[in-house]
Formats: C-alpha cells, sequence, structure tokens
C-alpha cells in the first residue's frame, strides 16, 4: 500500500521562531507514523503581496499537487495567523482539490493558538480544502521546548499527534 505524502508546512518566517522546534517534532512523528512527509518552510517561499516567482509557485504547486493532505504547524500572531502562510496559500488554488487539512498550533499563551486555528479552517474552506475536526495545541511554548529544541513531554504529544494522524488518514481513506 503506497504510503500516504502529507507535508508539514511551517506556517512563520520569523527569526526566532518557536514554531520551528514544533514542526520538526512534529515531522519527525509523522515520520514514525508511517506518513511519507517532507517540511514545507514559509521562509523558503517569499511571495511579496500577491506575486510570487513562477519558480517558487511551480516548487509549491508540484508539493501541494501530490499531497493526500497537510498538516500546518503555525502561531498565532495578534489572534490570527502569519501573513506569509497565507500568502504561500493564496499562490496556487486547484491543488488543495478537498484534501484534508489538520493543524497545529503554537502560542505562548494556554489557548494553544485556537483563534488562528479557527481563522485557519475559514481560509482552508474557502480553498476546498478539509479542515479535520482534530487540532493540536501547543500552549506555553517557551515552557514545553528545552534548551536545545526537544519537546519536553514526548509522550504526551505523540499520544495527541496519534489521534490527530489517525483522523488526517481517515480523511482522506474517504476522498
Amino acid at each position: 500500500m503506497k504510503k500516504l505524502f502529507i507535508p508539514i508546512i511551517l506556517g512563520t518566517a520569523r527569526e526566532g521562531r518557536k514554531s520551528e522546534h514544533v514542526a520538526r517534532f512534529v515531522h519527525e512523528y509523522a515520520q514514525e507514523y508511517g506518513f511519507d512527509t517532507q517540511i514545507v518552510d514559509v521562509k523558503e517561499f517569499p511571495f511579496a503581496g500577491t506575486m510570487g516567482s513562477a519558480e517558487l509557485k511551480e516548487k509549491w504547486s508540484a508539493i501541494a499537487g501530490k499531497a493526500d493532505g497537510f498538516v500546518i504547524v503555525a502561531p498565532e500572531y495578534n489572534f490570527s495567523f502569519p501573513g506569509e502562510l497565507k500568502l504561500l496559500l493564496d499562490s496556487i488554488y486547484t491543488e488543495y482539490g478537498n484534501k484534508p487539512l489538520g493543524i497545529c498550533g503554537v502560542s505562548a499563551g494556554g489557548l494553544g493558538a485556537s483563534r488562528m486555528i479557527e481563522q485557519l479552517k475559514l481560509v482552508a474552506i474557502a480553498l476546498e480544502m478539509i479542515p479535520i475536526k482534530n487540532s493540536v495545541h501547543f500552549s506555553h511554548v517557551g515552557e514545553i521546548i528545552d534548551e536545545s529544541g526537544a519537546i519536553k513531554d514526548v509522550d504526551a504529544y505523540k499520544k495527541k499527534l496519534g489521534n490527530f494522524f489517525e483522523a488526517l488518514a481517515a480523511h482522506v481513506s474517504k476522498k
């Protein structure tokens, strides 16, 4: 049976981003779970305004086109998602074609980017993705990551991600 290809989109380009550590953890566990995956870092897709280079758009289009679904790992900035994530998502359209999307929220506060997740789900629907109900909240990110950037409570987050990946895979099989 073919492995599902689920890219992990790191949704912020900000310097010192804690979301990068979370995205790497999610990526590693996605591989353990059995997905074929790669990290798509918005920092590597510097779209300006609504236009990006044709080369960047083609690169993103190729990744999204072969994806069976998506995971976005993003922080909440001012109650929403980063602009660079929106620019990446808006650069293509047809490649999303009713594919499921799971969202992992990262925040310094206790809500785990809940507001960002809800707003991003609306954008996903407009792009004809299917946001899954399950989300994983990485709250108090400064406290859950050690000095080396590793997640401290690996087992708890692997359990949450296991349920999350199971739901994502189930949505792929419904397509």
